[in-house]
């Protein structure tokens, strides 16, 4: 397995919409594995292909530490609300660091998709789990965080990532 390079904010790769997966293989686990050991190390609940430069459909999540058992990977995935009731909590992204700020996202959503062996998974998922999900779906069609932060929110972020030393190297 290989740590990859997370790209970070600014990388034109990460406001690009990632390709569906139509091919399911050898090359495929090996990316999943990738993947799952970049997060770790990274120290994220979630990755998208394209945080590592590839626009591929796929994002890889790890919420065991709060939600029982729950670490895996969604190939294609696609996601709808269950209800109205939304979640307002603290969110950040391996690709914009040490930014988090408030981000209003949906309490539960159910996902469908495919493992890494081309077969159908789905889950209803409330709490962090729901807000991975679609975190790292938005990842996927090219959309940051910081578009779901209110206007003051997404000012006050973008000063601080402007100044930031990762942005300015």
């Amino acid at each position: 397995m290989t740590i990859r390079e997370i790209r970070l904010f600014g990388d034109p790769v990460l406001t690009t919409r990632s390709d569906e997966v139509t091919e399911f293989d050898d090359s495929l686990r090996t990316l999943v594995e990738d993947m799952l050991e970049t997060m770790d190390e990274a120290g994220g609940v979630g990755l998208a292909a394209n945080q590592i430069g590839l626009t591929r459909r796929i994002f890889v999540y790890d919420c065991s530490h709060v939600e029982d058992g729950l670490r895996g990977h969604i190939i294609n995935p696609v996601w709808e609300a269950v209800g109205e009731e939304t979640q307002l909590g603290q969110e950040g992204c391996l690709s914009i660091p040490d930014i988090s700020a408030d981000t209003e996202r949906y309490e539960t959503v159910r996902v469908s998709g495919q493992d890494v062996d081309g077969n159908p998974v789905a889950m209803v998922a409330s709490g962090l789990m729901a807000r991975c999900i679609q975190h790292e779906t938005d990842h996927l069609d090219g959309v940051l965080f910081l578009r779901r932060l209110t206007p003051e929110l997404r000012k006050d972020a973008m000063a601080k990532i402007r100044t930031s030393e990762w942005f300015n190297k």
